[in-house]
């Protein structure tokens, strides 16, 4: 547990509570390279992504009123986390509320705008995200502190989806699952054997939107998809990244 909270553009952590913070987890994954450099960093890390510093960044969990939540796969011409499913969210920037900068990235990177007094939110928690996520692909070269938020709109997801107008370089597809999916994801764990393990009450496939240039089109995707874990050797798979079942799960607890 830590308390957070912007001051000055910047996202302050700390160990004792301070005017204006929030009280929150901070969790990183068992296998994150910050833990496991120790004292090889100076050799590892290049020099000029030594002084780069932790950026703060933010992610949206949208909860449709019918009990679904938005999850979107990353372009695969993107720099960090290609072809993994998370939540819409990126950079905060300087001067943003983390709210702000969450309804500014889900409207950059789904066209979907929320109106004020459409929904409530609220914190669930922070993640450390490094990318690469493992040492066995690469020195790191993006560190993140991701707050995730929980928004909860008034709106069912077939309303919300047809404001939606994605952006092509930002994501390749998007998906409204439903809750026992959810729940199967934040069960799976990254190191555990279990990868694409689908229980015998869930549907084998989920339906999705991929998009494309001219909008989108409707596919299915193998439910084992998305309860597939980090590799720990090779290239990585397509998968819900570990940060967002972090997320999933604080989300489904507080629901």
């Amino acid at each position: 547990p830590v308390s957070c909270g912007l001051e000055g553009g910047r996202l302050l952590l700390s160990d004792v509570a301070f005017p204006g913070s929030t009280r929150t987890l901070l969790k990183r994954p068992s296998f994150c390279p910050a833990k496991r450099l120790g004292e090889q960093a100076a050799g590892v890390v290049p020099a000029e992504l030594r002084g780069r510093g932790v950026a703060a960044g933010v992610a949206v969990l949208l909860r449709a009123s019918t009990g679904r939540v938005l999850l979107t796969r990353r372009a695969p011409t993107l720099s960090t986390f290609p072809g993994l499913w998370v939540p819409p969210g990126g950079h905060v920037e300087p001067g943003e509320e983390l709210l702000e900068g969450g309804l500014r990235e889900l409207e950059e990177e789904t066209g979907l705008r929320l109106e004020t007094g459409t929904f409530s939110w609220r914190m669930l928690g922070l993640w450390e995200s490094i990318y690469p996520p493992l040492l066995s692909w690469g020195p790191p070269r993006r560190h993140h502190v991701v707050t995730y938020l929980l928004l909860l709109s008034q709106e069912p997801h077939q309303q919300l989806e047809a404001r939606m107008r994605p952006s092509e370089s930002e994501v390749g597809a998007f998906a409204w699952l439903e809750p026992p999916v959810l729940e199967a994801i934040a069960a799976t764990e990254d190191e555990a054997e279990t990868s694409g393990n689908v229980p015998s009450d869930l549907p084998a496939t989920v339906s999705i939107s991929e998009v494309h240039r001219c909008g989108s089109s409707s596919a299915r995707l193998p439910t084992a998809v998305l309860l597939s874990t980090a590799p720990t050797h090779g290239e990585d798979v397509e998968r819900v990244s570990t940060g967002t079942k972090f997320a999933l799960g604080l989300c489904l607890e507080f629901l």
